[in-house]
Parts: C-alpha cells; structure tokens; sequence
C-alpha cells in the first residue's frame, strides 16, 4: 500500500485489506480487536465514510482533529462519516486493547436507526470529550458488543439485521445514559465551565464586539472554550436545562432590559448596540422571551 498522508476509509473490506484480515463477513458491519491494529508510519490520519465506535485502553497516540487522546483506563469515542482519526507522527501506538465498531451507513438504510442515529449528539464530540466508563459500565458495553460480534458471525438469517440493529441502539442509549452520569460525576470541571460561559456572554454583551461583530454564536463560544458545540449544549442543558443558544438569548435579554430602565435610548438605539440590524427583529425576539414589548417593559418601569 502506498505511503499517504492522509486516508480515506470507504468500507469496512478495505479496513480489513489494509490489516490483512480475512474479508468481513458481513460486509456493512464489523468490529476488530485493537490488538490487531497495523500501524503504518506513511498513513498519518484516517477520514471514514462509517460510523465508528471505538473503546480503547491504554493508548496516549492516537489524535482525533487537534485533540490528542491522554488516558490510561478504558473509554469510548464516537466517530459520524466524514470525520478525522489521527495518529501522531512518529509516534506508534503501544499497549493497545479493545474494540472497533464499523458501520456503514448502507447497513442502517430503511431502519429506525437511519434517522436515530443523527439525533446522538454524541458523535458530534471531540476526542477530549469522550465516555469515561466504570468497570462495570464498560462490562454492560463489552457484553452488548459481544452479543453483535456473535450475531454477525453466525450463519445470517432474515432476522439477523433487526436483531443487531437493536443491540446497537441499546449501545447508543447506554451511551447516554453514561454521558448524562458523566456531566454529573465531572460536576466541578463542569461548572468551571458554565462560569466560563457566564463570564464570557457577561463581557461580551458589555462591551463593544456586539456593535462590530453582532450577537455570539455558539461555534464562538464553543471555539473559545475548546470544546465541540454538541458537547457545549449537551453540557448546559444538562447543568441548566437551556441549550447554549438559550443562554445567548437569556444574557442578551438581561442587557436589554438594564438599558430599556436605566437609559432613555430608543428601542432602535438599544437594538443597534446589542447587534441587531433592525429593531423589528429585536423587538420579537425580546416579546418572545418575556411576553413583553420592549416599549411596554420600559413603561413598567415609569
């Protein structure tokens, strides 16, 4: 196989040629141990056309984007088509154990998980917001993966599909579930973070950005705090009950409504400074979130 620096996975056949497995069986689906894992010193980042969901131990090279895998324990990553799995240059992987899941999106074509699937935020985070499992969570997760790995390999039948589908979406949900005890368990890291936000969205609304640059987005917010914009909502919601465009709105509602009672600006003057282009959109945005006009909130206070 010719030296590149970049790959791009299209099947699961493939993944097996470049490893020199035997061909999958059956060809939309397939798990491989990570001891059996070939590293190539030409091939320094892998692009997948499948959904990969990986569980690894005792791995500190692997890369995915710009965020550097640093563990020593188990945990699992979600990969969507289309994203990027690195391995640092001249840095092999050692020590490595666990499990690959491939699948391609052929495999999920006219099930309920085709349309499921995209609605895991999950496999929108970044590597450095990965599952960290328990040994127990990880005992539930291996033995589910087990049971898909037997089912694939026995002789296929007509129920073989929807009864690996449905192992699957048990994977996803326990998947959840873990994240959501995760946001609880990691509760200080995180709420450092939502101070971050606070403080971020605070100074920003007071100062001169929103004139220039308009209201912050949450890819904004995201890039600034490093982390993924599925993680940042997954996170608030979790933390807060809102999402992070929410609480956009939330501290742009506050600032208006200290200048709608502590200035005698016009509703466009206040409009303008906050970033919007046109009052009107201002206007419905504030009624929309407090019931209220802006005219009749400032009247409340005469």
């Amino acid at each position: 196989m010719a030296a590149s620096n970049l790959v791009r996975i299209e099947s699961i056949s493939q993944i097996h040629r470049i490893m020199g497995l035997p061909k999958p069986h059956p060809p939309l689906i397939g798990i491989i141990d990570l001891k059996d894992l070939k590293a190539d010193p030409g091939i320094h980042a892998v692009i997948f056309d499948l959904y990969v969901v990986s569980l690894k131990r005792g791995c500190d090279k692997l890369m995915y984007g710009q965020q550097k895998y640093d563990f020593d324990e188990g945990l699992m990553a979600f990969l969507a088509p289309g994203q990027i799995l690195r391995g640092e240059e001249n840095g092999v992987p050692h020590q490595l154990e666990g499990w690959m899941l491939f699948i391609h999106p052929d495999f999920l074509w006219n099930t309920s998980l085709s349309r499921k699937i995209k609605q895991y935020d999950f496999f929108g985070y970044s590597t450095h917001e990965a599952l960290f499992l328990s040994d127990k969570e990880e005992t539930i997760i291996d033995g589910i993966i087990d049971i898909i790995r037997q089912e694939y390999q026995a002789n296929l039948d007509k129920f073989s599909q929807d009864v690996m589908i449905a192992h699957l979406e048990v994977l996803f949900t326990y998947a959840q579930r873990f994240y959501e005890r995760q946001f609880i368990t990691r509760k200080i890291t995180n709420s450092k973070l939502l101070e971050r936000v606070d403080d971020m969205l605070t100074d920003y609304f007071r100062g001169d950005d929103l004139m220039q640059k308009g209201l912050p987005t949450v890819q904004q917010i995201a890039e600034t705090l490093h982390v993924s914009t599925k993680y940042l909502s997954s996170l608030l919601k979790q933390l807060t009950g809102q999402t992070t465009q929410q609480l956009i709105h939330e501290k742009l509602i506050e600032r208006a409504k200290e200048r709608l009672s502590t200035t005698e600006l016009s509703v466009s003057e206040i409009a303008y400074e906050l970033g919007f282009e046109h009052s009107q959109s201002f206007s419905k945005l504030f009624k929309a979130k407090t019931n209220q006009s802006p005219l009749s909130f400032r009247a409340s206070f005469n």
